[in-house]
């Protein structure tokens, strides 16, 4: 299967400055989402990790949470038709080889856009792991051997937020199956569909789990109408036109 985002571009050369409400103790969610606004010294740029938020703000989400994406380093192995699957968080110097190989592969780097030096894929993973949570990097191990590469992150909390109507603890995925063998097996919707699912039952506040594929990746839309998501809108996006792709809690066992 051809990978199933596109929309991780490389990071920003210009970091938007922001101001939002400091909240006293008689503040209220309404107001505070009324009151915040953000400023954006670059309004093209769309990096995930380039929208910073007041802490007043990120604390709405995270109640009754250890973090931003509920513990996801703690979600463990589960089941499934193809295999243990599990959702291992990346660390920089063990996985940086084994990403950044991926990221070249001709496949992957058609809609990823980060081949190239070693360096451009570090970057791009360090503004995650060095942010504050909202998107966490990822290998997927099948029976224990790395295979693919994620990113689980809060679109509510992501530029893309600013192209759809976000829903509180929206949560999106963006995915590449690392070999060809294996993008050749149609595991990239079985494992779409699982962790989704993954998502949705560890995640008890989240009600919808989103993704942008590039239009043009055809086979990755065709991936995640399989995986049970619903095919939202389109959506233009700044580098990209996008099929905006949906699963819903509620459809879950119908879809």
């Amino acid at each position: 299967m051809s990978p199933a985002d596109a929309n991780t571009p490389g990071p920003a050369p210009a970091r938007p400055a922001h101001t939002g409400p400091r909240a006293d103790n008689g503040g209220t969610r309404d107001a505070l989402f009324s009151e915040f606004t953000v400023v954006d010294d670059d309004a093209d740029s769309e990096d995930t990790l380039e929208l910073h938020l007041p802490s007043e703000y990120l604390a709405l989400f995270t109640v009754g949470t250890a973090d931003l994406l509920d513990r996801l380093h703690t979600w463990g192995p589960v089941a499934t038709p193809v295999g243990s699957f599990h959702l291992v968080p990346v660390r920089a110097e063990r996985d940086l080889p084994l990403i950044h190989g991926w990221m070249n592969e001709p496949a992957v780097a058609e809609f990823w856009e980060l081949a190239g030096p070693r360096e451009r894929a570090e970057d791009h993973l360090r503004a995650q792991l060095d942010g504050d949570g909202r998107s966490v990097p990822c290998l997927g191990a099948l029976d224990g051997t790395p295979m693919s590469y994620w990113e689980i992150y809060r679109a509510d909390l992501d530029p893309l937020a600013r192209h759809y109507p976000a829903r509180p603890h929206d949560t999106g995925i963006h995915l590449l199956v690392g070999d060809a063998a294996d993008r050749a097996r149609g595991l990239g919707s079985v494992l779409l569909k699982v962790v989704a699912d993954l998502v949705l039952d560890r995640r008890p506040a989240c009600a919808r789990v989103v993704a942008e594929p590039d239009l043009r990746n055809t086979p990755s839309i065709s991936a995640f109408l399989s995986a049970g998501f619903r095919y939202a809108d389109e959506i233009e996006l700044p580098d990209k036109r996008a099929a905006l792709m949906i699963r819903d809690r509620v459809l879950r066992d119908v879809l």
